[in-house]
């Protein structure tokens, strides 16, 4: 069966479609990039934020609309939270909540026999892919270390789509990292709902994320490992020893929500951290990795928040001079205890506030990405490059091992796919490095301009 796997949302639902992917292959199915190939569409929803719901329905309504005769499989947040809404769009077949995807691959396995053959009419091999194309290709992968969450903030609806928080056991979080370094994989992100917690529920007692990153690295080949998102009460000082045990192959970035600078505010959210928390643990971080790169999370117009608590949230913003944010207005999720706060800010508002956050996060970012012009920094160039109008080269894209975003031009016929190699930032433009391989000095390091922006994204969609 060919079966074209899409996703909405975080990193967790990018590292569940590549394990998906893996699951089908193993059990017989072909997974196609392109849903015109497929029998079934599995699509992994976001439900983070009310806008994502509505992408996520969106994107099921459009799927039936540009293929009636595909049969649609949805899973993740949205589906969880909405199964009976969900089940009654046009063209889904089946919803699969949360605590049931690890069944996909027999629950698919049902369909096979009554589907028809679609394999005499199409090209699969020139577009059948092993893992879903949108996740990164073969340089990058995303490897799930964890689910669920037991914290409790106010705003977030994670926890009712997710479930209690579990952990995967190391040895098999090594084995796939493993087998996607044999693979070709260059770089792999630890993810999780909330991945800081891992090792709590397992034995023996008193596991901390540091030891699963010490086993990573220490028992797989991986080139580069990547954390996401890790909540900031989650990481001990000594966390960052790791950076030094593993210069060259644990990223220098680090995403830490934020969620607001204001105390205030911050005890609404029922968030357990405080500025003077963050601050000492982003100056122990820095002081140990110089080169660390920090983003955030931030939620403009949580109800209650006055002109004061947002002052307050901004200048401490300014502060801790993050790269990038992801920043979203306060969006009220049913079941949540902050849909039923008072003192509820009209959207007017809270757009308002989200803009000047980025304004402000424009600004840190720019000051931060010039303290690495004119260094050297390890890129991992992605995907197959794109020719240029002028016929003789090639456009390619990476990020520095503290996530940077990098451009470089090379001649024609000259491949840098999923290569990690020394690369001079020789100028910004926007956001975005211009950069000549450092064993290359002759490439002209033009790339295509962009402007700034800091995205509007939900909290774990990093």
């Amino acid at each position: 069966m060919n079966i074209h796997l899409t996703q909405l949302g975080c990193r967790l639902n990018f590292s569940e479609n590549h394990q998906l992917a893996r699951a089908l292959q193993g059990a017989g199915h072909v997974v196609v990039n392109r849903p015109e190939q497929a029998h079934v569409a599995v699509v992994n929803t976001c439900a983070v934020t009310v806008a994502a719901s509505g992408k996520s329905r969106r994107l099921l309504r459009h799927l039936h609309r540009s293929h009636p005769d595909l049969r649609i499989v949805a899973t993740g947040c949205h589906a969880t939270l909405e199964p009976a809404a969900t089940g009654q769009l046009p063209g889904v077949w089946r919803v699969v909540p949360n605590q049931d995807k690890d069944l996909l691959p027999n629950l698919l396995q049902a369909w096979s026999a009554e589907l028809p053959d679609l394999d005499t009419l199409l090209r699969l091999e020139p577009d059948a892919s092993p893992l879903p194309q949108d996740a990164g290709g073969r340089s990058r992968a995303f490897v799930k270390a964890q689910d669920g969450c037991e914290n409790r903030c106010t705003f977030c609806v994670v926890t009712l789509a997710r479930g209690a928080g579990r952990s995967r056991p190391a040895k098999d979080v090594v084995l796939e990292m493993q087998s996607l370094a044999d693979e070709g994989f260059r770089e792999a992100v630890l993810t999780g709902v909330h991945l800081g917690s891992w090792g709590r529920d397992l034995e023996p007692e008193g596991l901390h994320l540091a030891e699963l990153v010490h086993r990573v690295l220490s028992e797989t080949d991986m080139p580069r490992l990547r954390l996401s998102s890790l909540e900031p009460w989650d990481v001990p000082e000594s966390f960052f020893d790791l950076w030094q045990a593993w210069p060259e192959r644990l990223c220098p970035h680090l995403h830490l929500p934020l969620q607001s600078g204001s105390d205030r505010t911050l005890r609404r959210m029922a968030r357990r951290c405080t500025q003077a928390g963050f601050r000492e643990l982003t100056t122990a971080a820095r002081a140990v990795v110089p080169d660390l790169v920090l983003t955030t999370d931030v939620i403009a117009g949580f109800p209650g928040e006055t002109e004061q608590d947002f002052a307050d949230s901004l200048e401490f913003i300014e502060e801790m001079a993050f790269a990038d944010a992801h920043v979203f207005p306060f969006s009220a999720r049913p079941g949540t205890a902050a849909a039923a706060f008072g003192d509820q800010l009209p959207n007017t508002e809270k757009s308002r506030r989200v803009r000047e956050v980025q304004s402000v996060v424009a600004v840190t970012g720019d000051r931060e990405r010039r303290r690495f012009l004119n260094t050297r920094r390890k890129v991992l160039w992605e995907g197959d490059g794109t020719a240029l109008d002028d016929g003789v080269g090639t456009l390619w894209q990476g990020y520095t091992d503290n996530y940077l975003r990098v451009e470089t031009v090379v001649p024609v016929g000259q491949s840098l796919s999923n290569q990690i190699m020394d690369t001079h930032l020789a100028a910004l433009d926007g956001i975005v490095f211009q950069g000549r391989i450092a064993a290359d000095p002759a490439s002209s390091g033009k790339g295509i301009s962009r402007m700034p922006q800091v995205q509007v994204m939900g909290p774990h969609g990093q």
